[in-house]
């Protein structure tokens, strides 16, 4: 792929970049960069911004010649207290990950699932969490606790202050180039960024992307900046605010239908989120169905010509809503057949669905 290309593909992947500039510079040097990400195995499912929308994304980073290093983050859920701090229960979640992204036809072959207790067996690991924490001060570390969906006023565990250094470690220890996670955890791959330089070691270019969005209203006042990021996406703990990946058509249809999706409105509208982060991406074009009387049927061949018909108020939010519904099935369909068909998968599933969540 030309050098433009992988750049744009990138782009497509990140909805900020530190710093694209950097990131030129490596791709001139250096044919195939390491990407990471970190999953806390923290629900008893995986929901489709996890699944799904992740399978896009890193499908992405490895067309542009990327190697994916997938974290699967034991120790950090751990730390957390997820799933009642039982390390053998968030390990069943992690496999049941793995099991769910193989069905979303990740790029299996360009990914490399690492788990954070395998690094924890390695002395060097520690010396580099060591490292971190020796070169960051108390309140810097403070700052970057919206990373485990924390606020810096909330009353945290000791072992939750180990999270950001183990977060910033596991960068250099798997000599990752690029750190490609959500945006809710841009403050740590800052941290690293700053941590690099002092050890002597690099920068991490972070390629940040989208945190979609829940299904609910989001909140109208009183939060701002990373609190109201945190607040407005996705969460395994309240599960009509999410669809997940072995929802049932009917499920995914009852939670679309009561969805928040104001009329006109394009901006935090979950709808349409889905819509240009998931469906455009598999799609080429979307029909809605309507009677005469309401305008008749319509073809949509891109996201912005969506965008622009519903602000002009054209197109009515529950025609939105049954169109968003009826493709989401439509992509969903293969991979829940495939985990169905998954005995592994299923046995992990039906074992996990009864742990008791914790946030």
């Amino acid at each position: 792929m030309p050098l433009q290309k992988k750049i744009q593909v990138i782009k497509e992947v990140g909805e900020e970049i530190l710093t694209e500039e950097e990131l030129k510079t490596l791709l001139e040097k250096k044919e195939h960069l390491i990407a990471y990400d970190g999953f806390e195995p923290s629900g008893t499912s995986i929901h489709i911004a996890q699944g799904l929308l992740r399978t896009i994304n890193i499908n992405k980073m490895t067309a542009a010649g990327c190697k994916f290093k997938m974290l699967i983050a034991d120790w950090h859920a751990w730390a957390n207290n997820k799933m009642s701090g039982d390390l053998e229960k968030i390990q069943k979640v992690g496999n049941f990950y793995i099991e769910v992204w193989k069905a979303c036809d990740m790029d299996i072959k360009n990914v490399e699932f690492v788990w954070a207790s395998d690094l924890a067996k390695d002395t060097n690991y520690w010396k580099m969490v060591m490292n971190v924490a020796r070169n960051s001060s108390m309140q810097r570390i403070l700052r970057t606790v919206e990373i485990m969906g924390r606020s810096e006023k909330e009353t945290l565990h000791a072992s939750q202050i180990f999270y950001p250094c183990m977060q910033a470690a596991d960068i250099f220890y798997l000599k990752a180039d690029i750190c490609q996670l959500g945006m809710d955890q841009r403050k740590v791959n800052v941290l690293a960024r700053e941590v690099g330089e002092k050890l002597g070691l690099w920068k991490p270019i972070v390629v940040s992307h989208h945190m979609l969005m829940g299904l609910g209203e989001p909140p109208k006042e009183g939060l701002e900046g990373a609190e109201r990021g945190i607040a407005l996406k996705m969460s395994k703990s309240k599960p009509d605010t999410a669809i997940f990946m072995l929802d049932t058509k009917e499920d995914v249809e009852r939670k679309i239908k009561k969805a928040y999706c104001p009329e006109k409105k394009t901006e935090e509208n979950p709808m349409l989120e889905y819509c240009k982060y998931i469906i455009f991406e598999k799609v080429d074009e979307i029909k809605i169905k309507r009677p005469e009387k309401f305008g008749g049927n319509l073809t949509i061949g891109s996201y912005q010509e969506l965008e622009d018909i519903y602000a002009s108020g054209a197109l009515h939010p529950m025609d939105l809503k049954t169109v968003v519904a009826e493709y989401l099935n439509q992509l969903m369909d293969p991979i829940r057949k495939k985990l169905h068909d998954n005995k592994k998968a299923m046995k992990l599933y039906e074992e996990i669905k009864g742990f008791e969540v914790t946030r």
